[in-house]
C-alpha cells in the first residue's frame, strides 16, 4: 500500500490526489463537489487511505501558498504596486479588501481545518506493524502541525475567527459554528501550545522522526520539507501568545535538537561582501539560502508549501510572476505587481558596512555613489536587480527578485528561528543575549562573557542555551581554532557586525536603575530586529505579521502604523497616508473581516 501511494506522489508535478476526507460546509464551511462526505464509522486504518488522506491535506495547504506571502508582503513596508498591479492585490496593498477578494477566503483555511479534524478524529493512531512500531504517528503529529499553522495563519490575519477541533460533517453543525463564538488569537495560540507540547515530547517520535517521508516528489523535491516542525511552531506559538521564555526555549530546543544529539543548526557564514577596502569587488555566498531546495542537515530551508511547474496542472503559484518581469514559464517579459519600496531603499542604505583588513576596521563610504544599491547593507543588491529589454520595439525595465526563481512557496528557514529566537530572548528582558545574536554569534564562550555577567540572577537559566564551543564558532579578527560556522545576523549583509561601532549594544549611561536600562535597551533591540528582519527577509512575505507581533507587543500602533505609512519614503507620508483606506492607528484595521462572521 505504501509503495502505491509513493509511486503515486512521485509520478510527476506537485499535483497531489485529493484525499478521501475532503469535507467543508456552509459559507466558508462550504460544500464542494469534490469533496467526500463519510459516515461516521469510517477509520483510516490502512496505509492507502491515510497516506492519500495527509497528501490531499497538502494539496488543500496548496491554496494557501500564494496568499500566505503576499498578504504578509504587500501589506508592509517593503514593497510598493506598480501600474500593474491587479485589482485584487492592489486592495490588499490599500488595506480595502472586500469579500469578494480572491486573497480574503477564509474558507480555504477551513477546508484544511476541517479536513485535519477529520484525519485526526479517524486515524488509527494504535495500529503496529510486525515489529510492533506505531504505523500512523508520525501521520498524526504532522498532521496536527499542519492544522496549527493554518489555524496560526487564520488567526493572525482575521484576529478572531470560529475555532473547531472536531469535524464539521453537516451543515447544520457548520452554521451553528459560524453563528457562535469566536476566539482571538491569544486563546488560540494557548490552545494549540497545550495540543503540541505533548507531540514535542513523544519519544517515539524523537527517535523515529517527527513526520512522515514519502520521497522525492517532482523534480527532486525532498517531501521531508513540506512539514511544519513542532519545536519551531511552538516557538512562533509561543512567540505570538507573549509567552517569551517559552518561545526562546522552544527555538532553542528545534536548533539543538534538530540533527539529533550532540548536532548543530548555526547560523551559518553564508554572506554578501566586498572583496576588499579598495571597494572595486563584492562576492557572494548570501544567495544559497534560496537556490537549494534539497534537505540537508545544516541547510537553509525548513518548510516549504511546493507548487506545480506548469499553470495548467492546476497548483500553479504566481508568486514568480508577480516579483519578476521574465514569465517563469514562457521567458516573455511582463510588467511586474510589486517592487522594492523606497522605506527599503533607504533603509539597505542606511547600514554601515564594515570591513576587517590589515588589522584595521574600515568603514564603505557612504557617499560615493555606489551604484546598484551597494551603499550599506548589500543583501538588497543581492536579492534584486534592474535591467532592462526590449517589447514592441520599447525599451522597457526588467526586474528579477532573486528569492523567487522556484516554483514553490518558501515558509520557514534558519535565520527565521534566529531572528525570532533573539526577539523572545529581547521581550523575555535578555536584550544582551538577543544581541549577540544579531552581531555576534553565539557560542558558551560569548554567552559566559557577553550575557550572563549583566544577568547573573537569571544565569542558571539563560545557562540551558547550550552552544559548546568546539561546535559553535564564530567568526572573528583574532586567530580561533576550527572552522567558523556562526556570524551574527546582521553580518549576513553588512560585514563583520561585532567590531562595527555603528552596530554597538544600545547602553545609556544616564539611566542608572537597571530595570530602567533594560527596557532602554528592550526598545532600541527591537528596532534593530525589525530592521535586521526587512534587510534579510525582504519580500519573503514576513514583514507585516513581523511589524504587527511588535507593535501589540510594544502596544503601540505607531510602529506598524508609521512604518507602512512610509513605503515611498519620508518625503510621502501624507500621500501614502492618503491612499490607505483605513486608519493603521486602529489595531482592529489591522484585520482582514468576511461576510459579518469572521474578524473584528
Amino acid at each position: 500500500m505504501i509503495t502505491k501511494a509513493y509511486k503515486y506522489l512521485s509520478a510527476g508535478l506537485v499535483t497531489f490526489c485529493v484525499a478521501a476526507t475532503m469535507v467543508s460546509c456552509s459559507d466558508f464551511f462550504e460544500q464542494e463537489s469534490d469533496h467526500v462526505m463519510f459516515d461516521d464509522q469510517h477509520r483510516l486504518d490502512n496505509a492507502t487511505d491515510t497516506i492519500y488522506s495527509v497528501t490531499g491535506i497538502m494539496k488543500k495547504m496548496q491554496n494557501l501558498a500564494d496568499r500566505t506571502i503576499l498578504l504578509g508582503e504587500a501589506r508592509g513596508d517593503l514593497m510598493e504596486v506598480t501600474e500593474a498591479t491587479a485589482a485584487d492585490l492592489r486592495s490588499v496593498a490599500l488595506f480595502d479588501i472586500s469579500d469578494d477578494n480572491k486573497y480574503n477566503q477564509p474558507r480555504d483555511y477551513y477546508a484544511v481545518i476541517n479536513n485535519c479534524n477529520y484525519f485526526l478524529a479517524n486515524v488509527d493512531t494504535l495500529l503496529r506493524n510486525s515489529r510492533n512500531d506505531t504505523i500512523f504517528k508520525r501521520e498524526y503529529a504532522a498532521v496536527k502541525c499542519f492544522r496549527a499553522w493554518t489555524y496560526l495563519q487564520l488567526a493572525m490575519n482575521y484576529g478572531q475567527v470560529p475555532f473547531i477541533t472536531e469535524p464539521i460533517m453537516t451543515k447544520e453543525q457548520a452554521e451553528a459554528l459560524e453563528s457562535g463564538t469566536t476566539r482571538d488569537l491569544q486563546y488560540i495560540c494557548d490552545w494549540l501550545i497545550s495540543d503540541l507540547t505533548p507531540i514535542a515530547n513523544d519519544l517515539y517520535l524523537q527517535s523515529h522522526g517527527e513526520h512522515p517521508y514519502y520521497g522525492d516528489i517532482g523534480y527532486r523535491t525532498n517531501s521531508s520539507m513540506f512539514y511544519f516542525p513542532v519545536r519551531v511552531l511552538l516557538g512562533e506559538l509561543n512567540l505570538w501568545g507573549g509567552h517569551y521564555k517559552q518561545a526562546a526555549e522552544w527555538y532553542y530546543r528545534y536548533i539543538s535538537q534538530r540533527n539529533g544529539n550532540n548536532s548543530t543548526y548555526p547560523t551559518g557564514t553564508d554572506r554578501v561582501e566586498w572583496a576588499n577596502a579598495n571597494w572595486t569587488g563584492i562576492t557572494s555566498s548570501w544567495g544559497s539560502a534560496f537556490a537549494s531546495e534539497a534537505y540537508a542537515t545544516e541547510g537553509e530551508l525548513i518548510t516549504m508549501i511546493p507548487g506545480d511547474s506548469i499553470p495548467y496542472n492546476g497548483n500553479y503559484f504566481e508568486l514568480r510572476n508577480v516579483f519578476n518581469s521574465s514569465d517563469a514559464v514562457t521567458g516573455e517579459w511582463h510588467e511586474v505587481s510589486l517592487t522594492p519600496s523606497q522605506s527599503l531603499i533607504d533603509l539597505s542604505a542606511a547600514q554601515t558596512f564594515c570591513l576587517y583588513q590589515g588589522g584595521d576596521t574600515i568603514y564603505a563610504p557612504a557617499d560615493i555613489g555606489f551604484a546598484d544599491y551597494q551603499t550599506g547593507d548589500l543583501r538588497l543588491y543581492a536579492a534584486y536587480n534592474e535591467g532592462h529589454t526590449y517589447h514592441n520595439n520599447q525599451r522597457v525595465t526588467t526586474q528579477t527578485i532573486a528569492k523567487y526563481r522556484t516554483r514553490n512557496a518558501h515558509i520557514w528557514r534558519r535565520q527565521m528561528v534566529w531572528l525570532h529566537m533573539a526577539e523572545a530572548l529581547n521581550h523575555a528582558g535578555y536584550p544582551r543575549f538577543a544581541y549577540q545574536i544579531l552581531a555576534r554569534g553565539l557560542s558558551n564562550k560569548v554567552i559566559r562573557s557577553e550575557v550572563i555577567p549583566y544577568y547573573t540572577a537569571d544565569s542558571t537559566w539563560i545557562k540551558t542555551f547550550d552552544f559548546p564551543d568546539t561546535r559553535y564558532i564564530a567568526r572573528s579578527v583574532t586567530e580561533i581554532t576550527g572552522t567558523p560556522n556562526m556570524q551574527g545576523l546582521h553580518s549576513r549583509g553588512s560585514g563583520l557586525a561585532y567590531i562595527n561601532k555603528y552596530y554597538a549594544m544600545p547602553n545609556d549611561t544616564t539611566i542608572t536603575d537597571s530595570l530602567a536600562q533594560i527596557a532602554y535597551q528592550q526598545n532600541l533591540i527591537d528596532e534593530m530586529i525589525a530592521d535586521e528582519g526587512a534587510l534579510e527577509f525582504a519580500f519573503e512575505g514576513l514583514r507585516f505579521y513581523d511589524l504587527m507581533r511588535m507593535a501589540l507587543y510594544r502596544n503601540e500602533p505607531a510602529f506598524l502604523a508609521d512604518r507602512i505609512y512610509a513605503r515611498r519614503g519620508s518625503d510621502n507620508v501624507d500621500a501614502v497616508r492618503g491612499e490607505i483606506k483605513v486608519d493603521l492607528n486602529e489595531p482592529r484595521n489591522w484585520y482582514l473581516k468576511w461576510g459579518g462572521k469572521i474578524g473584528y
